[in-house]
Order: C-alpha cells, then structure tokens, then sequence
C-alpha cells in the first residue's frame, strides 16, 4: 500500500518533488499513470449538520471529500443553528472535531439566521470562521450588505455572496429559456443573479472589502466580474463543474437536474468556460448540495435544488475539460486546488492525492460515500480515479487498484 514515505521515496527516484514547482506531478507505476497532486480545496461545500443530518454528516461528506481527492473543504453555513453567533458555531465544531477525516472550515453566517434583517455577531465570529455568506440566500438590502462589507473588512474577511434578487424569482425553479418555454415549466431569469452581483460590485469598489461570488452561471456575471478586476475591484469568484460542462440542452424530467443558480443557455456555459481560461473565473467548487432521496424524486417543479459533486468534480472536468483539450492538467489543478487557497488563505501542507489518469468508468451515485445521490452526471463515462489521499500526513482515502 502506497503511504506517504513510500509516494517520498517514489518522487525522489523519480525526480520529482512533492507538492513543488509542478501543479501535478507525473509517476508511471506498473502499466498506469498515476498523478500526484496537492490536495483540492472547496470552497463551496454543505454538509449539512448540524441539523440536517438525513441529508449528510460531517463524517460522510468529508469521506466523499476524500475519494474525490479534497483535503480542505469550506462548509456552508445554512444549518440549524444557523452559526450566527460562537454559542451556534460551536455545535458544528464540536461535529467537525469528533467526525471529520479531512480539514473542515466553517462559514459565519452574514445575517442572523440568514434571514436578512440584521448582521450576525461577525466580531466575535471571525476568528473561527474561513469567511461571511449567507449561502441560500441574496441579501436583499443594499445597506445591510454594505454595513457587512464594511466589517468583514475591518476584520480582514471577505464576504463570500450567494447572488439572487428575490423580486425577479417569480416562483421559477430552471433556467427561463428554451427548454421553460418548450415543457412549460417557471423560469429563473439570468438577472436575478447578476443584478445582484452588479450591486455587490459597487459596493466592494466603495468599502474596499474583499468579495467572492458564489457558483456564478450567467455570461452577464462573467462580463461584470471581468470589467470589475479590470477597474481594480477586490473580486474573485467560483463556478461549478455542471456550469462548465452541462446547458439547458441537457435539461431531463428529473430532479437530479435541478439546482440554484440553473443550467443556463450555451451561451452562459461559453462564457464561463471563457472566463476560466482567462482568469476572470478564479476557481472551480462543487456546491456539493446533498438531499435525501425523496426530496430529489419530484422532478423539476417539486425537488429541492442542490447535486452532489465532491466525488465526480475531477474525474468529469479532467475528462471533460482537460482530454479534451480546453484546459491543461496543471490549469485544472490550479482552479481545483491552489487559487481556492491563495484566495482564502489555507494552506495545502504536505497534503496529496494520487490518482490513476488510465482508467475510465461509468459515473455510479451507488456508489458514492457521500449520503446524496442525485447527480445529472450519472451513467457518464470519465476517466481518473483516485487512489490516495493524504491530509495532514494521515491516509484520508485509499482504494487499491
């Protein structure tokens, strides 16, 4: 079995340092090529306890982590309790302690509750807390969220924004084009997102505080954070795997393709797919987002939004993206690894993971380690499959070949 002084002593007769200089690092062990590369980092993920833990565990979601070669994951804070606050923080530290295999960093919720009527205690949060996001949710008024900018700032954190005007939702629940029109479902206008993000824009350029947009889909939201950089605006963002490599052309009657933002026109795929080569899409998260079975099985109109991605997000980007030729493997390991870092400031250590490039099988949700099921990715053909992953100098995953 492959363990870290063994994957040491292999680089070193190799000539190849761990986890320096290259983002990957190409070994040839028996009749498979295997890569070695710093642990992913995901900013984006829910895990779904305390509260929900029907949906997800702390101990279920990092082992998923893990098999999709993640050593640092970012959990989203809507939960019950909502960590407003260090009494509510606490309950999930005391879950992350006792039940994770890799490195968990919570958020700290914008409002209380994330309700939008007034500011969480963000003082006395931030020194437990990777950053601020109401995740779920827009916040609504423009005030409140510039009072929040205004103390992320002061505390050196940024404001990590879920982007959504509820005014322009409409009861929609996919993407409001061509396939709404057709199966005559309520769609979600691309405004909803990206006006909200304008607004957000401006008021990082006023406040100076750093912000990140959350699971960006829309070509207007590529467009905006683009001329924003330009102008010297502390913007960084994030897309998903199904953002780059699904539209509503792939659209089915089936809850397994419903999540928020939507799959949106080809046009809004091109866009970000653009933005990721040219650094206007700092890096890529999951949004990993399970639900019990049921909730995922009432087809467009009745499932709850959310997929899961921890364990399909490299082997479907690798496949889909890098043998493709649109991005390289040490581009993909950057927007899956090193800028989530250097962004949120987490370290990678010593942390690797190795995975098998030869290999190619149909993606299975049974057999997922994670709770959640429901992903528009099943039955897909990738290639890579992970073999090792080491966080903190411990075997977080490992399967053998």
């Amino acid at each position: 079995m492959l363990v870290f002084d063994q994957v040491k002593r292999i680089c070193a007769e190799a000539g190849v340092p761990i986890l320096r200089g290259n983002n990957a690092a190409f070994l040839r062990l028996n009749t498979s090529q295997y890569a070695l590369m710093p642990g992913f980092c995901d900013v984006h993920v829910h895990l779904r306890e305390p509260g929900f833990s029907y949906k997800e565990t702390i101990r279920s979601g990092t082992r998923a982590a893990a098999r999709g070669g993640f050593t640092d994951v970012c959990a989203m804070p809507n939960l019950d309790p909502v960590p407003d606050c260090p009494a509510h923080l606490a309950a999930q530290e005391e879950l992350i302690a006792r039940g994770a295999c890799v490195r968990v960093h919570p958020y700290g919720a914008i409002t209380v509750g994330e309700k939008g009527g007034q500011l969480a205690e963000l003082e006395a949060l931030a020194p437990r807390v990777i950053a601020f996001s109401d995740d779920g949710h827009g916040v609504q008024d423009d005030a409140l969220m510039r009072e929040a900018m205004l103390r992320a700032k002061a505390l050196g954190k940024l404001i990590v924004a879920h982007c959504e005007d509820n005014r322009l939702l409409r009861g929609g629940y996919i993407h409001d084009g061509a396939y709404a029109a057709a199966h005559g479902h309520r769609g979600i206008c691309s405004e909803s997102e990206w006006g909200q993000i304008a607004r957000d824009l401006e008021l990082a350029a006023q406040t100076g505080c750093g912000y990140h947009v959350c699971h960006i889909s829309t070509k207007e939201s590529v467009r905006l954070i683009r001329e924003a950089k330009k102008s010297g605006v502390d913007v960084s963002c994030e897309t998903a795997p199904h953002y780059l490599l699904l539209d509503e052309n792939d659209l089915e009657e089936d809850g397994r393709f419903k999540m928020n933002p939507p799959l949106r026109a080809r046009a809004d795929r091109e866009a970000l797919l653009e933005g990721l080569l040219d650094g206007t899409v700092d890096m890529i998260a999951t949004d990993h987002a399970p639900h019990a079975a049921h909730e995922k099985a009432k087809g467009l109109a009745g499932s709850a939004f959310g997929i899961v991605g921890l364990e399909t997000a490299f082997p479907l980007l690798y496949t889909g993206l890098v043998l493709e030729g649109v991005l390289s493997l040490e581009a993909l390991v950057d927007k899956l690894s090193l800028a989530p870092r250097r962004r949120f400031g987490i370290p990678a250590g010593e942390d690797f993971t190795i995975w098998d490039l030869n290999i190619d099988y149909p993606i299975d949700p049974d057999e997922f380690l994670s709770m959640g099921r429901a992903t528009p990715f099943a039955g897909r053909r990738v290639f890579g499959r992970c073999r090792l992953t080491v966080c903190g100098g411990s075997i977080a995953y490992y399967e053998e070949d």
